[in-house]
């Protein structure tokens, strides 16, 4: 019997991935919470004052690293 746990990202390691701030993540973050039409994966997922996290391969996580992605590239 195997047991497979989901792959858990934090976002010091999506930080990190994209080298970004973390204040200035987690202020797009929650502006991006605060559009649920166009991001309601992340709307959903996201409860305050909880740490910023996600599975690997859901869509909340897409959407996050989207959100994060930088602007100019």
């Amino acid at each position: 019997m195997t047991d497979k746990t989901p792959e858990i990202v934090t976002l010091k390691q999506l930080c990190a991935e994209l080298k970004l701030d973390p204040r200035e993540a987690r202020e797009r973050l929650r502006a991006a919470v605060r559009d649920a039409k166009k991001h309601p994966e992340l709307a959903k997922m996201h409860k305050p004052r909880t740490p910023w996290q996600w599975v690997k391969a859901s869509k909340a996580f897409d959407e996050a690293k989207s959100t994060l992605a930088p602007v100019n590239a």
